[in-house]
Parts: structure tokens; C-alpha cells; sequence
């Protein structure tokens, strides 16, 4: 191989990913920024990457922004703050002019900070929403039907009695109009017991199903989910596409946001209970990797990928640890109990511990992908 053609391996992966994380950290970024500046806050650097400064402006507001050469982040630093953090700048504060002091992250009031910290998450969300609608809108949905070709020996469907041939219509008398529909449900039903409505020959039966916990791949790593046991071949007949006007696209976008916030959510606490594998976090080198897959599918994918990476931000920033968004939502919370903010020390400690949790957070799901991509070689080999 050439060291040309090294180089467009390369940039297969990368830059789909530059292109995804960008858009969401971007997006996150704007959302603190946009209310930051409703409230009358001052902006003074708005950061896409982080170290030395590739390219640079600053508007009429006085805002500098920047485009770093590492695109593995990036920040808001409003007036007052001693870094992209947030972290108020002490000895800058005591010599401020009450003009400037006015305009001043910190000197807002409670409210006010609570909301701009806020909208870095929710833009998250709502970008996920605008994504998904659109693809919805333009692509519209590729629908299989759950339809039973195979069931699996020893599986919960053997022992429920599904057949091959069968058509499952509902659960728990919830309607199911697609295979995907039926997967979703059973995936976070695993040990919980479900009635299966099932038209077998023109005639409804009723089947009751309890699915198994079972280690499943998935792009981003091994998954816990619940399993039926029921395969479809997915013939061309049983394919259909649904198209989907723009109210009905927005209201199936913010179906799909929500549930990938509540599988999202249900893996974190499932990962803390000791149920879920830590297999699945990934680092930057996986979704460097995922992201060039998508894109050699195609745009619709690669948008997709941003879509989920988007939600799973903005659940990672609420989380209440100091230096993420919800560290600070949880400051301003205790702050408007107690009437006045915690100490400067207090604030500093809880940094450093956010920090170093962070920091660990990186550093095992980077682990994790060399892990992962070892693996492969060895496989190769």
C-alpha cells in the first residue's frame, strides 16, 4: 500500500468523525450560548476544539471565536469566568467595573445561570429531534414485518410455542406494526413476562413469552437485552417503506429521541447495579471507526449516528458531576435551598473530583477501544 492510499484510509474514518462530534459539540456549545447571550450575559470566546488556535474572529459583541486543532470538544467562556468551565475568576470579580460585573456569568441570578447551563444539554436534544425529523421526512421508514421464518432451539420462543409462520400483531396488547417494533419491546423485557398476540393461519392466538437476558454485539460494543428467539430472513416481500408528512416525521423523531434517552438511561443505571457490561463505553477511536461505517452506508447514517451521539451528550452532561453541565445544575440547586452559593473551596474540591472522574471516564473508554481493536488484529492474524 501506498502512503497515499494509507491516507485515504485514514480520512475515511476521520473526517466522518470530525464532521458527527463536531456537530454535536458545536450544537451543545450553541445552546449555552445563545441563551447566555438572551440573558444579557457577555460571551467571550466561543471554542470549537480545544488547544492551539487554527482560525479566529470576533464579532461585534466581542465574542472571539475559535476553531482549535483538536476537535474532541469545545467551550463558552462567558465574561467573569476563569476558563471554559465556568469557574469564576476570584481576583478578576473583586476589581470588576459595575458595568462589567453586570455582564458577568457569575453575577446573574440563579435562574438565569441554571437556564444557560441547561441549554447545552437540551440543545442536544433538540438537534437529535431536528435530525431524526429529517431523515424521517426525506427517507421516510424502512418497515420489516414480524413475521416468524425461525425459531430458535432452547430459545423463550420455543418454549412459548411460536412457529414459524406466525405474524405477531401486539404485545401486551400494545399494536405491532413492524419487527423493529417488537425487538425494542422485548429488549428491555428481558425476565418480565409478556403476552404475545399472534395471528397463525388467519386466526388470533394469544402466547406468553418471558425473554432471556442475553450479551448482544452491537456498533458500540456487548449489550444486555432481553431475547425472544424468533429470526425473520427479511424476503423483499416483507419489506415496506412508510413515508411520513412533517408533523407525522416530528412526532416519530421525538418517539425515537426518547427512547434512545430511555435506553441510554436504563444502560447507565443497569451499568451501575452491576447488570451491564462497561464493554459498551466507548471512546473517540470507536466512533472514529462507527462513523466511517456510516458513512460508507450513507448520509442518512452518518446523520443518524449524530443523532444518537447527540442524545447521549447531552444525558452525559446532566449527569451531577462537578465540571459537566449537571455538576453545576446541581451547585445552582443547592444554592437556591441554602440562599447563597457553596464556598469557593468547596466549588474548587468538587472540580478536581469531577475532573478526575471525567478523566477516568475518558481514559477507560479509550482503554476499551484499544482493547476492542486488539482484539480485531488478533482475529485478522
Amino acid at each position: 500500500m501506498t502512503i497515499l492510499t494509507h491516507i485515504w484510509s485514514a480520512a475515511v474514518y476521520i473526517i466522518p468523525f470530525i464532521f458527527v462530534l463536531s456537530t454535536v459539540v458545536f450544537f451543545h456549545e450553541l445552546g449555552h450560548f445563545l441563551v447566555g447571550r438572551w440573558c444579557g450575559v457577555k460571551v467571550d470566546a466561543f471554542s470549537l476544539g480545544f488547544g492551539p488556535e487554527l482560525f479566529a474572529f470576533v464579532d461585534r459583541h466581542g465574542t472571539r471565536w475559535r476553531l482549535a486543532a483538536l476537535p474532541l470538544g469545545g467551550y463558552v467562556k462567558f465574561h467573569g469566568d476563569a476558563n471554559g468551565a465556568s469557574m469564576t475568576d476570584s481576583a478578576a470579580a473583586a476589581s470588576m467595573a459595575p458595568e462589567d460585573r453586570a455582564v458577568s456569568f457569575f453575577a446573574q441570578p440563579v435562574a438565569k445561570r441554571a437556564a444557560i447551563v441547561a441549554a447545552g444539554p437540551i440543545a442536544n436534544f433538540i438537534l437529535a429531534i431536528v435530525i431524526f425529523t429529517g431523515v424521517f421526512y426525506v427517507n421516510g421508514r424502512a418497515v420489516l414485518s414480524p413475521l416468524v421464518d425461525a425459531v430458535s432451539a432452547g430459545s423463550a420462543a420455543e418454549a412459548a410455542g411460536f412457529q414459524p409462520g406466525d405474524l405477531i400483531v401486539s404485545i401486551d396488547g400494545r399494536k405491532i406494526d413492524s419487527f423493529e417494533d417488537m425487538q425494542r419491546i422485548v429488549q428491555v423485557s428481558s425476565d418480565a413476562m409478556l403476552t404475545f398476540g399472534v395471528d397463525r393461519a388467519g386466526k388470533t392466538i394469544e402466547l406468553v413469552a418471558t425473554p432471556r437476558r442475553r450479551d448482544v454485539s452491537t456498533p458500540f460494543g456487548t449489550t444486555r437485552v432481553g431475547v425472544l428467539g424468533v429470526e425473520t430472513r427479511g424476503k423483499p416481500d416483507s419489506w415496506r417503506v412508510e413515508r411520513y408528512g412533517l408533523i407525522e416525521s416530528f412526532g416519530r423523531a421525538t418517539s425515537e429521541t426518547w427512547y434512545v434517552v430511555a435506553r441510554t438511561g436504563s444502560y447507565l443505571g443497569g451499568l451501575v447495579m452491576g447488570r451491564e457490561s462497561a464493554d459498551q463505553l466507548s471512546g473517540p477511536i470507536r466512533i472514529a471507526e462507527v462513523s466511517g461505517e456510516m458513512a460508507k452506508i450513507g448520509i442518512a447514517a452518518l446523520l443518524n449516528l449524530a443523532a444518537v451521539l447527540s442524545i447521549s451528550v447531552g444525558l452525559l452532561n446532566l449527569m451531577p458531576i462537578p465540571l459537566l453541565d449537571g455538576g453545576h445544575l446541581f451547585y445552582y440547586a443547592v444554592e437556591a435551598i441554602r440562599g447563597r452559593a457553596l464556598n469557593e473551596k468547596a466549588q474548587e474540591f468538587g472540580f478536581k473530583i469531577g475532573l478526575t472522574l471525567v478523566a477516568g471516564l475518558m481514559i477507560f473508554a479509550t482503554f476499551n477501544d484499544i482493547l476492542r481493536l486488539t482484539r480485531q488484529l488478533m482475529r485478522w492474524g
